[in-house]
């Protein structure tokens, strides 16, 4: 049986989130999917700098990709929480959330991302897995949940989150 992991922020959920999670369950026989949280910490940041999105919110993040997974037969969903993870200057501690996923996924053969930058990591916390890389180019969905926040226009919005 083979098996694939998945994880982000999902802030928010956008259809090339959707693509990565697609193209992962038609790959492997089980696959997980983590959503990482920070509690509220990343929304109050937005909301500070002017954005009030609710999508941003955490239990509408868990919701929709509770509801995008439930779509595969292959695919569980899990949350962790990296709040109490942070490094003390408040950066994320990839190393520390490695022990989290675990429990989530013991083994996995693939470990799915768009970021040829997530290699290095990859390979030091999953050496059993094999890095698939999806979209790097971002060819199929042109987008980003960075260039999503950023967006003025709703409706612009609208046509790429899921």
């Amino acid at each position: 049986m083979t098996t694939g992991f998945y994880a982000g922020k999902f802030f928010p959920m956008h259809k090339g989130h959707l693509y990565c999670i697609d193209t992962a369950a038609k790959q492997c026989d089980e696959v997980t999917v983590i959503l990482f949280i920070n509690g509220d910490d990343e929304l109050k940041y937005f909301r500070e700098n002017g954005h009030d999105d609710p999508m941003l919110e955490v239990e509408p993040r868990i919701k929709k990709a509770q509801e995008i997974c439930n779509l595969y037969p292959n695919v569980k969903f899990g949350v962790i929480d990296c709040l109490p993870l942070k490094l003390p200057e408040g950066t994320e501690d990839w190393d520390a959330e490695t022990p989290e996923v675990r429990k989530f996924v013991p083994h996995m053969d693939y470990v799915y991302s768009s970021e040829p930058s997530y290699d290095d990591y990859f390979q030091r916390a999953y050496p059993e897995a094999t890095h698939i890389l999806v979209d790097v180019e971002r060819k199929n969905y042109p987008i980003s949940s960075t260039l999503i926040r950023a967006m003025e226009i709703l409706e612009e919005k609208e046509k790429w989150m899921v």
